[in-house]
């Protein structure tokens, strides 16, 4: 037994697997042609008490913490769903920490697995956690995450969508775009600047659908994830509630760079959990395919193949873990996130590659789940920040 590996967990990930055997498999490939998941699913998953997991049940949610959420991410990969499925029906895993997190004074702790201590801020109306929280932990709302613009992705600091102050309202203009559920979404947490260009004083709103000046662009088309709808989204003149501010004003840049950790370990769970996954996929195939008389796997170039897929897929999960568990002990471990984000990744991409090919042309095929996994991985080492950015993290870390 492991700290990822408790009685408790296992039931979470035979809880997990039911769902995606019930809920998901029959539908998925139908899914995937129509470009997103219904919104009955997040229903669905909540009922469950899944869409909640990682979530304080003072928020509505299941209560749990990053570990949890890992377990919950990893299960439902390594039962035959998507990496794009996790990124569609968990988005609000990037769309609510904040407000969670804004909100702990009164509401019983921030959001686990949150990069280094709890931050104690002014109290905040619970409003938010009324309308926007609660909501989307039960699956009957969506929410969606804005920081990334047509000019601007890691480099937060650079953001142009600005809000100026107008009374109790902001008026906020500017462009997002790559945003994950920006279709479906009904309100956006959108990071927008609320100080001078070049400057740090930027500032989380929230900003629902329908808001005169709002407008969902053109759906974006994907190598990969295609069950998760993604978006470009414009702001003309947008006039924004000061209420539906998350936290002080200008406090943005360090509550986003808080909860990078946690979507960075979701990313690279996703990548081990890829791994994992075609790792099975590859050695039922090897086992059952035959070429010249015999079973693949009975050659020893592929059983060595397989070893070494194995072995890269469980080392990256172990890592991972190993981050993880810190970042919940509320350790600052900024540079081995970003490491395990990269160890996972470079797994993932060796294996998938690896795992297509012993598919032959069978793996070729959209009938192949190795396929999808294989269009879907190629994401992950630029989701969250790219591999690029990474590295230049963990060069800052040993002092370079």
């Amino acid at each position: 037994m492991t700290i990822v590996d408790t009685p408790e967990r296992r039931q979470l990930r035979e809880l997990t697997r039911a769902f995606v055997t019930r809920e998901v498999l029959p539908h998925l490939a139908d899914w995937e042609k129509a470009g997103e998941v219904p919104r009955a699913l997040h229903v669905s998953a909540a009922r469950t008490g899944l869409l909640g997991v990682g979530f304080p049940e003072s928020v509505g949610g299941s209560g749990g913490d990053l570990l949890d959420s890992i377990v919950v991410t990893e299960e439902v990969i390594r039962s035959g769903g998507s990496s794009g499925l996790v990124a569609a029906l968990f988005t609000h895993g990037i769309a609510l920490p904040h407000m969670v997190a804004a909100a702990g004074g009164r509401l019983g702790g921030t959001l686990p697995g949150a990069a280094g201590p709890p931050v104690q801020r002014p109290p905040v109306d619970d409003d938010l956690v009324d309308r926007y929280v609660r909501p989307t932990l039960a699956g009957t709302t969506i929410g969606a995450l804005a920081v990334t613009e047509p000019e601007t992705g890691s480099d937060v600091a650079g953001i142009r969508t600005h809000a100026r102050r107008d009374g109790e309202y902001y008026v906020v203009n500017g462009a997002k775009t790559y945003i994950t559920s920006g279709v479906r979404a009904d309100f956006v947490t959108t990071a927008v600047r609320t100080g001078p260009p070049g400057g740090g004083e930027l500032s989380l709103l929230v900003i629902e659908k329908g808001t005169p000046g709002f407008t969902v662009g053109r759906r974006l088309e994907k190598l990969g994830w295609h069950c998760s709808d993604t978006a470009e989204l414009s702001f003309v003149d947008v006039r924004v509630p000061v209420a539906n501010r998350i936290g002080e004003e200008g406090t943005a840049f360090l509550a986003i760079m808080q909860h990078f950790a946690a979507e960075r370990l979701s990313l690279a769970t996703q990548a081990y959990a890829i791994a994992q996954r075609c790792v099975e996929l590859s050695v039922r195939w090897c086992r059952d395919r035959s070429t010249f008389g015999r079973p693949l796997v009975g050659r020893q170039v592929v059983r060595h193949r397989l070893a070494e897929m194995h072995t890269r897929a469980e080392a990256a999960r172990a890592y991972v873990h190993q981050v993880a568990a810190r970042v919940v002990a509320g350790e600052p471990v900024v540079t081995e996130v970003a490491m395990a984000k990269n160890v996972a990744v470079a797994a993932s991409d060796w294996v998938v590659d690896q795992a297509l090919q012993l598919h032959g042309g069978f793996g070729y095929l959209r009938d192949a789940e190795v396929e999808r996994h294989y269009r879907d991985a190629r994401i992950l080492g630029i989701g969250g920040g790219t591999t690029e950015i990474m590295n230049e993290i963990v060069a800052k870390g040993i002092g370079l």
